[in-house]
């Protein structure tokens, strides 16, 4: 309630000549990206986006991650409208403490991280946060269209399912954006850190392949908790073999792994990238197409869950 009070209309921002000229191209910025939205991603055309709030932080939720000891599968909180989710967000930094040192004391492996922006599902108008700002033109872009990407299709109690296609929406949004800027530099960089992020993703299955067989194996509890510091440990050096050869030194990951590596931090990155390859080939068997994209993608989201994941997999043409 204090951040939809808050809120400043995007319009009248980047036309106020009392404003800073900072604040002004920030807000004719984000209102170009918003109106790009709407007429070459076919995203909603809605009041979300349309104003912003400082919420005097670098993060506006605190999300809570937590899976068992000896499982990489997350644990879920249900809530009513928006359905079973696997982490828990709060407002306070002291509440999401509480929430961690709760289930630690259960015996969950936890996670707690920042979180730069929300999605309501359209309930109500959400706004641009200066959470969204802190990094270049493209991270708020990215934000923008893959909140926008929950408000048009979004499957009750399938977060892995949400995420990887709102991250599929967000990708190829950012790089038509970017193309349609004639920003060819900026779409350089942006399409070499994806390759970043797609090798960093491919350490985490590693980790998560070794975990698994750790985790199903017949050993004592006592010996699978040595092997399973030993894959953490493995994952760590493998990074740092990965940063200073391939990346040349790129220390954009670095901040992941200077806290404590857990199943919890491993069963996050998976929520938001182990479908993402699936939609991404969807996208294409569509032409690239993003209204028959979403009816397909909406089509999938009436399939039984169980099913659902398959169904995607398979799915060669856009239908």
């Amino acid at each position: 309630m204090e951040i939809l009070a808050a809120r400043q209309s995007v319009e009248k921002l980047a036309n106020d000549r009392q404003q800073p000229i900072a604040v002004r191209s920030q807000m004719s910025l984000a209102r170009d990206m918003r109106q790009f939205a709407v007429d070459e991603l076919g995203l909603p055309d809605n009041k979300s986006y349309k104003s912003y709030v400082d919420v005097g932080r670098d993060y506006v939720t605190i999300a809570v991650f937590a899976a068992p000891e000896f499982s990489i599968v997350p644990r879920v909180w249900c809530f009513p409208v928006f359905g079973c989710v696997p982490y828990r967000a709060h407002f306070s930094v002291q509440a999401a403490q509480r929430e961690r040192a709760g289930l630690e004391r259960l015996g969950f492996d936890v996670h707690v991280t920042g979180v730069t922006a929300y999605s309501t599902l359209g309930w109500t108008s959400d706004p641009l946060l200066n959470t969204m700002f802190r990094d270049d033109k493209t991270h708020l872009a990215a934000v923008m269209f893959h909140e926008l990407a929950h408000q048009q299709v979004y499957v009750r109690d399938d977060s892995a399912f949400n995420e990887a296609f709102a991250v599929a929406v967000e990708r190829t949004g950012v790089q038509k954006w970017l193309r349609e800027n004639q920003d060819f530099e900026g779409l350089r960089r942006y399409e070499k850190r994806n390759r970043r992020t797609a090798e960093f993703l491919a350490l985490i299955d590693e980790t998560r392949h070794d975990l698994r067989k750790i985790y199903l194996s017949n050993d004592s509890d006592m010996h699978k908790r040595i092997k399973k510091a030993e894959a953490f440990e493995r994952l760590r050096t493998r990074y740092l073999a990965l940063r200073d050869t391939r990346w040349n030194g790129y220390t954009g990951y670095d901040r992941w792994f200077d806290g404590p590596l857990n199943n919890a931090k491993i069963a996050a990155t998976a929520v938001y990238s182990e479908l993402v390859p699936a939609f991404l080939r969807l996208f294409e068997a569509c032409g690239e197409n993003y209204a028959r994209f979403y009816n397909a993608v909406e089509t999938l989201s009436k399939i039984d869950r169980s099913k659902r994941l398959d169904a995607l997999n398979k799915m060669s043409k856009c239908t």
